[in-house]
């Protein structure tokens, strides 16, 4: 009998694969997240660690950002149909970052969905890619996933309608969390989707990105009349959603400056710039280090 359980659990396994046990957190009028982990992907997260959101625009949703892959993708539609069960019409990227949009190939087979994106995912992306989340997850977590480059190409403000609801993409001129990042307005309903941009209840990573841009992304931010903002990571979405990242990066800018000035120089500074008041936060000990010796690199010249 144990082993007749036994079989039955692995055929489940390898028939379904990972279960993301979804629940859709209502954070707005018609609007639903699904909050990734704080924590690295890997195989016992199956890689969900970014945050995707349904927006119900009368007679389809807008998704923004969809997950890790296709199986990810797949689980999150499900769920969202015990809501109202309406196709996915559109589809927004805000960065090329992969744990944000390698779902896309789910929501191109079922529903021909129209992607916006920003243009570094389809200039550094083919059908060959293996972006990192293949390296962590097996061939069956994986399966269907591929890479799926977007319809529209934002570079600049766009501005478009989907049933009854208004949304508004800036294009960032300027390197903020990566070159090419894109923040989605609802001005109506007065939210706002950011991206990685802003990351609370973990530690930001600042690998491709910019301290000065990300500080001059938050102004620009901050200028938008919004009550609910919606980060990249973490499920913080009321008007204390960005200060975490707001202060994390005015300090780090602001000490490793000082550390300049006073000739510090590049093997010292991960010592002498410690940021030891965030050191609880998730991801502290994978992160921290690394941002310190980026904004250096930057800053330096500054």
């Amino acid at each position: 009998m144990f082993k007749k359980i036994a079989f039955l659990a692995l055929i489940c396994t390898f028939s379904f694969g990972f279960d993301y046990k979804l629940e859709p957190k209502k954070v707005a009028d018609d609007t639903w997240c699904f909050f990734g982990k704080t924590e690295v992907p890997s195989k016992q997260n199956g890689g969900f660690m970014a945050n995707s959101c349904y927006i119900k625009a009368e007679n389809s949703y807008v998704l923004i950002d969809t997950g890790a892959n296709y199986n990810f993708a797949k689980q999150a539609y499900e769920a969202m149909q015990k809501i109202d069960n309406l196709e996915v019409s559109t589809i927004i990227i805000t960065h090329e970052h992969d744990d944000h949009w390698m779902g896309n190939s789910f929501y191109k087979e079922r529903f021909n969905s129209t992607i916006y994106a920003p243009k570094a995912i389809n200039e550094n992306y083919d059908e060959s890619s293996k972006p990192r989340i293949f390296e962590i997850l097996d061939k069956d977590e994986m399966k269907n996933t591929k890479v799926i480059k977007a319809d529209k190409i934002v570079e600049d403000k766009t501005t478009f309608k989907v049933g009854n609801k208004e949304f508004e993409i800036y294009a960032l001129k300027q390197k903020a969390h990566t070159n090419n990042d894109l923040i989605v307005y609802l001005p109506k309903q007065k939210a706002i989707f950011v991206g990685d941009i802003i990351m609370n209840d973990r530690i930001t990573s600042n690998r491709d990105g910019s301290v000065i841009g990300t500080l001059e992304a938050i102004d620009f931010i901050e200028s938008l009349s919004w009550n609910t903002l919606v980060a990249g990571h973490g499920d913080k979405t009321g008007k204390d959603a960005l200060n975490h990242t707001k202060e994390y990066f005015t300090l780090l800018k602001n000490r490793v400056l000082e550390a300049i000035e006073n000739g510090v120089e590049a093997g010292e500074i991960t010592e002498v710039v410690t940021m030891d008041e965030f050191k609880n936060m998730p991801m502290f000990d994978e992160l921290n280090s690394r941002n310190v010796f980026d904004a250096f690199r930057e800053l330096e010249f500054y």
